[in-house]
């Protein structure tokens, strides 16, 4: 049995220490809205945030995050910047079919609690999910939006 803590809640988990973390959410919990995509820890649909750093669930083994905080999408809005994320990912519409944006909101809220006001080069570097829509033009304009009222995180 492996205690974890998803989204502010104390979950006992029965499954094999190296589980991948991705199946546990989606099998054991029930959270769907982490995607499985490649497997490798390549495309980062599968992100979620551990003890605040985004953190690719397809290659973590579940027993090596028990007693962390875990974040999932579906509890990312419990978080005041990571609300202010999801504000902008709809205001500026960034998802076309989707499918990768939780991985995406992640990353973007990880960037802006690690630094309020990114430049290019910072959005770069820790935007690097992949998006087959191509919906990078307006990730950036969402993150730099963000930017713009950081005054605002908590």
């Amino acid at each position: 049995m492996i205690k974890l803590h998803v989204n502010g809640t104390l979950h006992t988990i029965d499954a094999e220490g190296e589980t991948p973390l991705l199946w546990v959410i989606r099998d054991n919990l029930g959270m769907t809205g982490t995607k499985y995509g490649c497997g490798i820890a390549q495309c980062g649909a599968c992100s979620v945030m551990i003890d605040g750093v985004v953190t690719r669930s397809c290659v973590t083994p579940v027993e090596s995050v028990a007693d962390k905080a875990i974040t999932t999408i579906e509890g990312i809005e419990q978080d005041p910047v990571g609300r202010r994320v999801v504000e902008a990912w709809v205001r500026h519409q960034v998802p076309q079919c989707g499918y990768c944006q939780s991985g995406q909101v992640m990353a973007a809220t990880s960037l802006i609690k690690a630094k309020a006001h990114p430049t290019d080069d910072d959005i770069n570097a820790a935007m690097i999910n992949l998006c087959r829509c191509g919906t990078y033009t307006t990730i950036r304009a969402a993150v730099h939006d963000l930017a713009g009222s950081a005054e605002h995180a908590a």
